[in-house]
């Protein structure tokens, strides 16, 4: 049986595909092409990430196919009900990267409340010349612990970001229209866990009362975080989306930092990816990356292999 990883796959998972007796193809097949690509090669699954679309028209005319593989955990970019409504299994790895997305997301915080994303760049071109300014500039940097963070989306990734977040000191409050409540557990060096128990809250008691917001929701028909919600936050507050371009309106978060309602912001993701506006890319108050919050050698390796694992037990 062959496999397409259009968008690629960890070694160790493609090892492990073909021990299992799997054709592993690794080539990337423009999105207009997929359709003569699975059907010359007889392909019975395909593997993607976020590039590559599975929509009706392609599933509709690609007969041999078997399986389609999400390798993260959105599934916005696969007619998922379509395909399986005609015999498809639709597969995802839901844990695999959560932690290295909400390391990210920290990433981002710690950069952000100490300047790094400005004096980075400052330092090379006036660190020689202008050092004490530079010093002065950035020595109004905050910590983050005793600090509230809102988690928007409390599934895994948000419940991951609820760790780094209590490890760090921090109040957490997290929204979630399914989830109630979460059980946190932090796992300590040396075989020790401590478990903190999270109910979720309305989403305007997160808008008021945290000092750095965080999404984590899927793809949504609408905007979460508008000029509307902006207005209800803390002044001086931090927006941080990993999740999805779309969830927040960059028109209104660009106005809110001008007008110093929103002192930090940090996007992994855009709406108009992967040709992120202009206006975004040009504001030193953003700390910006390019939606690599999955993007970890160890994430990589376990998406491989716990989606090697579920194709072995689907098709073998």
């Amino acid at each position: 049986m062959k496999i397409l990883a259009n968008d690629g796959i960890s070694e160790s998972g493609k090892e492990a595909l073909e021990k299992g007796g799997f054709e592993v193809l690794t080539v990337k097949v423009a999105q207009n092409q997929l359709e003569n690509y699975i059907n010359e090669n007889n392909v019975d699954a395909i593997l993607v990430r976020s590039a590559t679309q599975v929509r009706q028209e392609l599933i509709e005319a690609c007969p041999s196919l078997k399986l389609i593989g999400r390798g993260g955990v959105g599934l916005d970019n696969i007619d998922v009900e379509y395909a399986e409504d005609n015999g498809l299994h639709v597969i995802n790895t839901p844990d695999a990267s959560s932690s290295s997305v909400a390391e990210l997301v920290f990433a981002h915080l710690f950069g952000m409340v100490r300047f790094l994303h400005s004096s980075n760049r400052e330092m090379p071109l006036e660190g020689d010349s202008h050092f004490k300014e530079l010093k002065k500039a950035y020595a109004q940097g905050i910590e983050l612990r005793g600090k509230t963070i809102g988690i928007i989306g409390f599934g895994k990734i948000g419940q991951e970001v609820a760790k780094i977040a209590i490890g760090l000191g921090m109040k957490v409050l997290a929204t979630d229209e399914e989830v109630e409540s979460a059980p946190i557990t932090l796992e300590f060096f040396n075989g020790q866990k401590s478990t903190f128990t999270i109910h979720t809250i309305e989403i305007d008691e997160i808008l008021k009362e945290s000092d750095f917001i965080s999404l984590h929701t899927p793809a949504l028909e609408e905007y979460i975080i508008t000029s509307s919600e902006i207005e209800k936050m803390k002044d001086g507050v931090g927006i941080i989306n990993t999740a999805r371009g779309g969830l927040l309106n960059e028109v209104d978060l660009i106005n809110g930092i001008e007008s110093g309602k929103v002192q930090y912001a940090g996007l992994d993701v855009f709406e108009s990816e992967p040709s992120p506006e202009i206006q975004l890319l040009m504001n030193p108050e953003l700390s910006l990356t390019p939606h690599i919050g999955a993007a970890t050698l160890e994430a990589q390796d376990r998406i491989g292999l716990e989606l090697a694992k579920q194709i072995l037990e689907l098709l073998r």
